[in-house]
């Protein structure tokens, strides 16, 4: 064997071991990453988890702070900041809870029936609508407007917050008074304490414990267990208004982002939803209102508010509101003789325009008023994977697939 031999066995071992070498220090670099990996995972799930609950908490404080705004008993003793700091907190979360935006209406009516303020000029300034509701009621009192001092302004913030707390203090007694009450039937399905923060569970179990015959026990036990149920799905506040708007949007034609500023809509985006949920998870609903009722009963309801806000929309473009009843006496004949939402009825509705607004204002009008007015009767036709009624079968689940996505056998 040749000196030349030798060496290159030599080099040949030298670069089988670099290469060991290299191959475990890769193995172990890929092994370092893949647990940096899994770590970075769990540490965002937790850290997504933690934002969940804090959420959560934060949503259930809101609810304690403004639930008591339905009671007439509530308002008939309420102080100015008691009633600015449920706005506030009402007006803070509307967008995403449709509790907050059903109570943000409720205060609005309240106000302005009582005190003749529209909360939606306020918006979210509590020391102005606390100043204002103040004065109303002292001048409906016969007294002198109280004076304030800039010190008594810059206590607005600090006042706003106690009145906060005790709200939620108050509200936190009522439901312990109400679990003391209830003991046994919650025993009975089990069910949590802070769930009787969900309203519809908490008068679900009433009706519980006040059932004396079989049937009647029967009944609100289904109950019990359809807001269990739901409570497991969206929480004890429930789904967010994002949450309706995504899933409405996608099923029920015409439907917009505006109409959820209608806590009406809303509140039946939330019914229906509850239905389908129910029904694909196998529940039957009740003899006097199976759950296919119930879906249809929703879905009619946002055909009804679409129409509906259809309708304003185009008599406040074209003035013919109570205000101006015979502003556009002729073409609004025109409108009102052919059908609504059809294409004479748009072309009518286009020509009572002109004259009023440049062509492309006019024709975003026209594109708005297509999509706010669609009649349930040519929405339930339109549209790929839209609402289509079939036969019903005997049976105890939805039986129609009235919009697209909607629950079905």
């Amino acid at each position: 064997m040749s000196e030349a031999d030798g060496i290159d066995d030599v080099l040949d071992n030298g670069m089988r071991q670099s290469l060991l070498i290299a191959s475990r220090i890769a193995e172990t670099l890929a092994r370092r990453r893949q647990e940096s990996l899994r770590q970075q995972e769990h540490q965002d799930a937790q850290a997504a988890h933690e934002a969940q609950t804090r959420l959560a908490a934060e949503r259930s404080t809101a609810h304690a702070a403004f639930a008591a705004v339905h009671k007439d008993q509530w308002w008939e003793k309420a102080q100015p900041a008691d009633i600015a700091a449920a706005h506030a907190v009402a007006e803070g979360w509307k967008d995403h809870d449709p509790t907050a935006l059903e109570a943000s209406e409720k205060i609005r009516r309240e106000v302005l029936t009582r005190y003749g303020i529209d909360t939606h000029d306020v918006g979210s300034d509590t020391a102005y609508l606390e100043s204002g509701i103040e004065t109303i009621a002292t001048e409906k009192a016969g007294q002198d407007e109280p004076a304030y001092s800039q010190d008594e302004t810059r206590k607005a913030a600090a006042e706003h917050e106690k009145a906060m707390q005790l709200l939620a203090a108050a509200r936190a007694e009522e439901l312990r008074a109400q679990a003391t009450k209830l003991a046994p039937v919650m025993e009975r399905h089990q069910v949590p304490a802070e769930y009787l923060a969900n309203p519809d569970l908490a008068q679900a179990l009433q009706r519980a414990h006040n059932a004396k015959t079989h049937t009647a026990v029967a009944a609100a036990d289904a109950e019990v267990k359809e807001r269990m149920f739901l409570i497991g799905k969206d929480g004890i506040n429930g789904p967010e208004i994002d949450q309706l708007r995504k899933e409405t949007t996608a099923t029920i034609n015409g439907a917009e982002d505006s109409h959820f500023q209608d806590p009406e809509f809303v509140k039946a985006a939330k019914e229906m939803r509850e239905a389908k949920l129910l029904a694909e998870a196998g529940f039957t609903g009740s003899l006097g209102q199976p759950l296919e009722q119930r879906y249809a009963q929703a879905e009619k309801e946002l055909f009804a508010r679409i129409q509906g806000m259809g309708h304003e929309l185009e008599n406040r473009v074209i003035g013919e509101d109570s205000q101006q009843p015979k502003a556009r006496p002729e073409k609004a004949e025109t409108s009102a003789a052919v059908e609504y939402g059809s294409a004479a009825h748009h072309q009518a509705f286009a020509a009572s325009l002109a004259g009023t607004a440049t062509e492309q204002q006019v024709q975003g009008r026209l594109a708005a008023a297509r999509s706010e007015g669609t009649h349930p009767s040519a929405a339930v036709t339109m549209g790929k994977g839209v609402t289509k009624a079939r036969k019903t079968r005997g049976g105890a689940g939805l039986g129609a697939e009235r919009s697209k996505g909607g629950p079905s056998r």
